[in-house]
Order: structure tokens, then C-alpha cells, then sequence
């Protein structure tokens, strides 16, 4: 293995030269030296792996000569690739050395044809004026009459023999065309830069035909007047627009011929003529939408404010309906079907529509007009009686038009509606709360209605205008009734607010002259108050049922709660009532508990006559609240009645006194209980009846035995959990006969055994203060030193 590669680097030796051009084969030599000593380390680790030794030799050098033969094998394939190469290159030289022989000859012959050339530049010259001269003794007739021409046919057109007329026109462009063509070379043998139409030729014949344009322009004028008044004359004599079409329909096809002439390869190819093309289609329709905004215009633009918008409106209706009945039944057969006339008219009106109601929009509109836009938008124009005509249907399918008014155009009108509404619905609540003022002032009973119920014009003067907004507003659409029953509950709210302020003045100003014959009926107003709310309260419900689920997502305010405002509005109102209640009496309040009262009973048949023409009021009020103010009469009557009793201005001095007492208690709350039995098939009982601690202290007073109050005291404190000991010690004062030692025992007892208040108990005594034991000085009068 060493021998071969030794022999193999003596080659590169003999061939490389001095300097080092190969660093890689010497790299590569010592890289193979280093694998083979490796490899011969791992082999012949042991001597007796040298046995193996011949074999190994055998092997690498058989290895060795199958390299050495496949490397020339590929030098030798390399060097064959190499003399082809060689010999197509010395073939390609000389097929260009042949080529470059046939260019010498054909540049020689060339230069030799080239002088003979110029001897035919006279005769060339000399054709193209014979070409020049016959065109022009051929075109002398048509040049002559020209002038004759124009005039003839500007007769033509003056007369609307339109047909006629643009047939000669025609006749005169061609003769126009056909000149400058052959002024350009056109009808030539050959054109070259030298036979160019000059600038002066040029406006020499643009000058004698200048009546072909002012024909034209004529002609066109015409046309566009005929299809302007196209609506007009399709009711009269249709023929006159039938002939522009026609018109149109030529112009249109020698715009497109010209066209595709000038679009062909050539360079004959003629220029076109002046003026093309004129589009004159796109023309048509052009005026065909200047035509329709002009019937926009003339259609009842007077006193289109105001009132006079819902009549505007009405009138575009009609004719825009009647218009598109002409143009579908009569001015589409005037047509060729491609044209879909009755389409172009619809986008027409319709695009008049979006700018002539943008502007309408943009105008300071009260309700009721703006109520007429969003209908006539949102479900007259789209109506069978409108657009929704199903002769009209398929054309409005195919056009797709899109909507009058944007998504965005149309939420600002419903909020410019509403905040109009709004306006107007504050002035008529804040006119109807004068009303009710007025009426509170008044020297007469209340209204009442067919149940015998108090009542006031303010409820249904309320409930009627937000009830018919709210109804006017679900003709547009449920979105604007869920925006119009809003904004109404905000201002119901804000009218409760009002009312309640307007009950506090009330309050105030009768307090300050309760006497006063002016205020006479001050309770059955009040009366009158609460069932205005809990009317009020059954139609906000009402609106507020009206409503869809989705609408309270859409306010990003604070959502109104007139409720809340109507339960504040009846509590001031009850608690004004009740104030009159205590304010009359309390005069007969100040005889109980005392001597008089004891021997005779004197002020209790007074107050009940009092509290039973209050009840007989209370039934003129709407329930709940009836009930409400019977049940809170009877809870007043009971505390003021125990209030006197803490007043400690009867203290017994016997057990007769003592008995006597409870007797005149059991008397009153048998009073009590007559006038108030009604109470009991009403509505719902209270947890606690009033009227019921009234024998429970009466039997705490006649009990004899006073050792036994300790168990009375625990039963008292049971029943009413709120009892405290100044309670307890003015009873015990009152009854005279508790020695201090009974009276500290029961203190205890009630002091460890106080009960926490039950959940939903309302308490009585917590009202009720007891005043101040005054103690008497216990030391002798004395003179001062």
C-alpha cells in the first residue's frame, strides 16, 4: 500500500511545477499517509496478525489498479469530448467565413441598385401629382356644393327632420373624410414624409367644411331636446324620439366601425375623422338623467317645508310613479332592448332621491316632518303603490339600488325625531304639572271616575301623549318606538321628580296655615296624588312591556327608571297623609292618660271619629295603596296612643286605679278594632298587628300579683323584641306598686333575655322616646349662710 502511494505521488512531482500551485494534492497526500498508518495500527496490532500481511498487500493493489484503469478510462472519454468540441468550432468558422463572402456581394449590389433608384424619384413625383390632380377634379362637384348642403340640411334640422338631416350630415362628413384622405396620400401609390398632409392644406379644409361642425352641434342640440322631452312626447306623437334614437344608434355604429378601422394594422390605415367618436349613447343617457332631475325640480318645490313636505312628498310619489308607467309602457318600445330604459330611468330617480332627501335631511325638521321622511322612505317607496309595483319589482331586482337614505343618515333623523318629540312631550308635562298645581289650589273635591276613585287630569294626560308617540313611532319602526318609549320614560321620570318637589311644597306651605280654608281639601288632593301615581305606574309598565329585549343594549346611558322616581313620588304623598293624620290628632292625643280620661273616656270617641273619616278618604285611593294607608293609620294610632301612655301622666295609686286603667285600655282597643276590622279581609295582614299590644298592656297593668312580672315581662319581650328597659320601667312606674327590688329583678331579666329583631318585624317601640325621670331633690330647704 505504501509502494502505490508513493508511485502515485511521484507523478505529481514530475508534473507539478516549482511553485506551489497545488496545496491541495500535498494536503491530500498526507491525509492519506496518516489514514493508512491508522488503519495499519489497528490491523497489526499483534504479530500474528502479520501472517495476514501478503494478503492485505494483494488486496490494496488489486483495489489500487481498478482506481488507476477507471481514472483513464475518464481522462480518455474527456479527451474524445474535447476533439469534437475542436472540430465543430472549425466547421462554424468556416460557414462564417462563406456568409461574410455573401454580405460583401449583397452591399456590392446593393450600392449598384441604389444609383439606379434615383433615376425613378422624377417619375414618382410626377404620379403623385397626377394622383393629386385627378382627386381633385373628381371631388370639384361635391367641393361646389358643399355650401348648398349645409344650408339645406340646417333647413332639415330647423324643422326636426332629423332622419333626413343627419343623413345629409353623414353625406358631408364622408365627402370631408374623404378629401383629407386623399390629401394625405391616401389614394396614392405610395405615401412618404414628403407627400404628408401640410398643417395649411389641413385648416384650408377644416374652414370650407366648418358648417359640418355647427351641423353637428346643431343636430345633436335637437336630439337632445327630443330625448330631454322624451316623457312628453311619448304621450303626443312618440316619432320624434324614436327618430333620435335611431340617430343615436348610427353615430354609435360609425363610432365603433372608425374604431376598429383605426385599430387595423397598415399604413393606410385612415386617421379619425374630426370630432370621433362622439359617444353619443353615453350622451343619451346623460341627458336622460339631467332630464329627470329636472322633473325633480318642477315637481312642487313650493312650501316644501313645514306642512307642505308631506304634500311635497306625495306629489314626488305620484310623479315619479306615473313617469316610470310612461317610460315602461311607451318609451321602452321606442328603444332597442339593450338600452333597459326603464332601469336607467329608476337609477336616475333614485340617485335625484338620495340628493334631493339628503338635503331635506339636512333642514331643521320638527316631528311631524320628519315622521313624513322616515314613512315616505322607509314604506311608501318601497310600497306596491311605489316601487314595490310588481310590473317594477323585476327592474328593481336587476338594479339593486341600495336604500334612499344611509344606515347612518337615517339613525341621526331618528334621533333629531326623537329629541323633537322629546321637546314637545317636556313642554306638554311641564304644561299638564302646572295644571295639577293649579288644580291642587282649587275650592272643590277632587274628580273621580266610574269606581269612586280620586283622580286629576294629569295621568291621562300623560299616558295619552306617550301612548300615541309611542304608536306613531312603531309605524316607522320598532327601533324608533324602543328610542321613543325611552326618551318618554326619562321624562317621566323627570315629571315624577317634579310632581314629588311640587308634593314637598305642598306639604310646606299647608303646615305653615293648616287652618287655612284655602287648604280645605289639601287631604284629597294628596289622596288624589297617589292615585294619579299608581296610574301612572300601570302605564309605564305598559310602555315598558311594549318594548323589545333588544332595545336597553342600545343606550349607552343610564336606562330611565320611572319607578323608582313613582314609589318615591307615593311615599312622600303617604307620609304627607299620615302627617295630617297626626296633625289632627294630636289635639285629642293630649287627653289620654290622664284623670278625665280615666273616669270618662272623653277623647277617644273624637280621635275615632277623626281616623274613621280619614279611612272613608283612604277608600277613595287606588289599592295597593288604600290598603297601605289603613294599615299605616293604624300603626300611628297604636304608637301615638303608647307614646301617651310613656308619658307617664297617669301613675295608679291603687289596685282599682290599676284595673280601671286596663279596663279603659281594653275599651279603646275595642274602639280601635271596630274601626279598623275592614283591615283584616285586605290585602295582606302585617306580621305584627298594632292594635294587639294594647291588651297586652293592659293586662301588665292589672296584674295583681307583682311578683308575677318577671314572667309577664319575658312574654312582653318575646312578643315585641324591640321593647327596651325605659319601656318597661316607665309600665312599672305606672302601675305605682314595684318595690325597687321587683323593679331591678325585672330590669335584669329583660336586659339578659333581649331577643335580636326578626327578620322582617317592624318594630314599635323603637319610635316611641321616653322622656327624662325628672329625680326630686332630697335634701332639706335650707336658708343660705
Amino acid at each position: 500500500m505504501s509502494d502505490g502511494t508513493e508511485n502515485g505521488d511521484d507523478k505529481p512531482e514530475d508534473t507539478a511545477p516549482p511553485t506551489e500551485v497545488w496545496p491541495e494534492v500535498e494536503r491530500a497526500e498526507h491525509l492519506a499517509r496518516g489514514a493508512a498508518l491508522k488503519w495499519a495500527s489497528g490491523v497489526f496490532c499483534r504479530p500474528e496478525h502479520l501472517e495476514r500481511l501478503s494478503q492485505y498487500r494483494k488486496r490494496e493493489s488489486q483495489r489500487t489498479t481498478s482506481i488507476h484503469s477507471r481514472l483513464k478510462s475518464v481522462v480518455q472519454s474527456y479527451l474524445e469530448g474535447v476533439g469534437w468540441g475542436l472540430g465543430q468550432l472549425r466547421e462554424a468558422k468556416a460557414e462564417l467565413k462563406e456568409v461574410s463572402h455573401a454580405l460583401q456581394k449583397a452591399c456590392i449590389e446593393s450600392s449598384r441598385n441604389a444609383e439606379g433608384i434615383k433615376s425613378l424619384e422624377t417619375l414618382r413625383e410626377m404620379s403623385f401629382n397626377h394622383c393629386q390632380l385627378l382627386a381633385a377634379v373628381s371631388n370639384l362637384p361635391r367641393v361646389y356644393s358643399v355650401r348648398s348642403m349645409v344650408s339645406e340640411t340646417e333647413r332639415l334640422v330647423e324643422s326636426r327632420r332629423l332622419l333626413e338631416a343627419h343623413a345629409r350630415l353623414m353625406e358631408l362628413e364622408r365627402w370631408q373624410d374623404d378629401i383629407l384622405w386623399q390629401l394625405h396620400g391616401g389614394a396614392g401609390p405610395a405615401r412618404t414624409s414628403g407627400n404628408a398632409l401640410s398643417a395649411e392644406d389641413e385648416e384650408l379644409v377644416t374652414a370650407y367644411f366648418s358648417g359640418v361642425g355647427r351641423l353637428v352641434e346643431a343636430l345633436g342640440k335637437e336630439i337632445w331636446a327630443v330625448v330631454s322631452s322624451g316623457l312628453a312626447l311619448a304621450r303626443q306623437n312618440p316619432t320624434p324620439f324614436v327618430s333620435a334614437v335611431r340617430i343615436v344608434e348610427r353615430e354609435e355604429a360609425l363610432d365603433r366601425a372608425l374604431l376598429e378601422e383605426r385599430s387595423g394594422a397598415g399604413i393606410h390605415t385612415r386617421p379619425l375623422p374630426p370630432g370621433r367618436p362622439r359617444c353619443w349613447r353615453e350622451r343619451f343617457f346623460q341627458v336622460l338623467d339631467e332630464a329627470v332631475s329636472t322633473r325633480f325640480r318642477s315637481l312642487s318645490y313650493l312650501h316644501t317645508r313645514g306642512p307642505g313636505l308631506a304634500g311635497h312628498l306625495s306629489a314626488l310619489q305620484h310623479g315619479i310613479v306615473a313617469d316610470l308607467a310612461t317610460v315602461q309602457h311607451l318609451l321602452e318600445h321606442c328603444v332597442p332592448p339593450h338600452y333597459r330604459l326603464t332601469g336607467a330611468y329608476l337609477r336616475a330617480s333614485h340617485r335625484c332621491l338620495q340628493l334631493h332627501l339628503a338635503q331635506v335631511s339636512s333642514w331643521e325638521l320638527e316631528s311631524g316632518e320628519i315622521f313624513a321622511v322616515l314613512n315616505w322612505v322607509l314604506h311608501i317607496y318601497n310600497s306596491p303603490e311605489m316601487m314595490g309595483h310588481p310590473e317594477l319589482m323585476a327592474e328593481m331586482e336587476k338594479e339593486k339600488l341600495g336604500p334612499l337614505i344611509s344606515l347612518e343618515g337615517l339613525e341621526q333623523l331618528q334621533s333629531k325625531y326623537v329629541q323633537s318629540v322629546r321637546k314637545s312631550v317636556s313642554e306638554w308635562m311641564h304644561k299638564a304639572l302646572e295644571v295639577e298645581l293649579t288644580d291642587w289650589q282649587r275650592d272643590q273635591e277632587p274628580d273621580t271616575d266610574h269606581e269612586g276613585f280620586y283622580q286629576t287630569s294629569l295621568p291621562t294626560i300623560i299616558t295619552q301623549m306617550l301612548e300615541e308617540n309611542a304608536r306613531v313611532a312603531l309605524m316607522i319602526g320598532e327601533s324608533l318606538r324602543d328610542q321613543t318609549i325611552q326618551m318618554g320614560l326619562y321624562e317621566m321620570e323627570n315629571l315624577l321628580n317634579r310632581f314629588r318637589e311640587a308634593l314637598v311644597h305642598f306639604g310646606k306651605e299647608h303646615r305653615k296655615e293648616p287652618s287655612n280654608n284655602k287648604n280645605k281639601f289639601y287631604l284629597h288632593y294628596l289622596l288624589a296624588s297617589i292615585s294619579n301615581c299608581i296610574i301612572l305606574k300601570a302605564s309605564t309598565e305598559s310602555l315598558q312591556n311594549q318594548q323589545s329585549s333588544r332595545s336597553a343594549s342600545q343606550f349607552s346611558r343610564t336606562p330611565p327608571n320611572p319607578l323608582a322616581a313613582l314609589d318615591r313620588a307615593v311615599r312622600r304623598a303617604c307620609h304627607l297623609v299620615m302627617d295630617q293624620l297626626l296633625l289632627e290628632l294630636q289635639p285629642f292625643l293630649q287627653g289620654f292618660m290622664t284623670r278625665s280620661w280615666l273616669a270618662h273616656g272623653d277623647p277617644t270617641p273624637k280621635l275615632c271619629q277623626v281616623l274613621e273619616r280619614h279611612l272613608e278618604l283612604y277608600s277613595r285611593v287606588r289599592p295597593p295603596c288604600r290598603q297601605r294607608l289603613q294599615e299605616e293609620s293604624q300603626w300611628l294610632t297604636v304608637v301615638e296612643y303608647v307614646r301617651a301612655v310613656m308619658q307617664k301622666r297617669l301613675v295608679c295609686r291603687s289596685t282599682e286605679e290599676r284595673k280601671q286603667l286596663a279596663q279603659r285600655m281594653v275599651q279603646d282597643d275595642q274602639q280601635f278594632r271596630e274601626l279598623f276590622h275592614s283591615l283584616e279581609g285586605e290585602g295582606s295582614a302585617p306580621d305584627v298587628n298594632p292594635v294587639a299590644l294594647l291588651p297586652v298592656l293592659a293586662d301588665f297593668i292589672r296584674l295583681k300579683d307583682p311578683s308575677m312580672l318577671t314572667l309577664e315581662v319575658s312574654g312582653l319581650a318575646a312578643k315585641y323584641p324591640d321593647i327596651s328597659e325605659e319601656h318597661v320601667s316607665v309600665l312599672l312606674d305606672i302601675r305605682g306598686d314595684v318595690s325597687r327590688d321587683m323593679r331591678g329583678a325585672v330590669l335584669d331579666l329583660l336586659e339578659q333575655s333581649a331577643p335580636p329583631l326578626p327578620a322582617g318585624y317592624r318594630p314599635i317601640f323603637t319610635d316611641i322616646l321616653v322622656p327624662p325621670s325628672t329625680m326630686t331633690f332630697c335634701l332639706p330647704h335650707a336658708k343660705c349662710a
